[in-house]
């Protein structure tokens, strides 16, 4: 869970790595938007037959992850992205010990591509991309973000 927000600084140094990566210049716009384009840029890695770069794609998961706990609060959920983070959100009854009654993992394409709205949650769940349990374990009245 991510405790703390990512450093600016981190991501748009992953940014720009990634987009080196993959050919192109440094990002030139706003520090408030490096986050949004280093999810394009990882999914662009991604489309473009690449694995991304470790730091690029775990800031990318990460700033959708905030995102997403702060547009529904709350601890009532748990939705893990391994290797790179998990949050509690969702507004409920809150766990306190142990393993969360509701709990979604995904991996961090599937979760990139849920956030932005390229994959929806029932095509997700109907591929098996998504392991969802638990009566709250569904966001799709939540994704995508963008």
């Amino acid at each position: 869970m991510p405790a703390r927000r990512l450093d600016p600084g981190k991501i748009r140094e992953a940014l720009d790595a990634q987009l080196a990566d993959l050919g192109r210049p440094p990002f030139d716009g706003p520090e408030s938007a490096a986050g949004n384009a280093c999810v394009l840029a990882v999914l662009d890695a991604y489309e473009a037959g690449l694995t991304p770069l470790r730091a690029a794609a775990r800031a990318a998961v990460r700033h959708l992850l905030e995102d997403l706990a702060e547009r529904a609060p709350g601890r009532s959920v748990e939705v893990r992205v391994p290797p790179h983070a998990a949050v509690q959100c969702v507004e409920g009854p809150r766990h306190t010990r142990g393993t969360p009654p509701n709990v979604i993992e995904t991996d961090p394409r599937t979760w990139l591509e849920l956030a932005t709205g390229r994959l929806s949650w029932a095509d997700a769940t109907a591929a098996g991309k998504i392991a969802a349990s638990g009566a709250r374990a569904d966001l799709s009245a939540l994704l995508p973000l963008w």
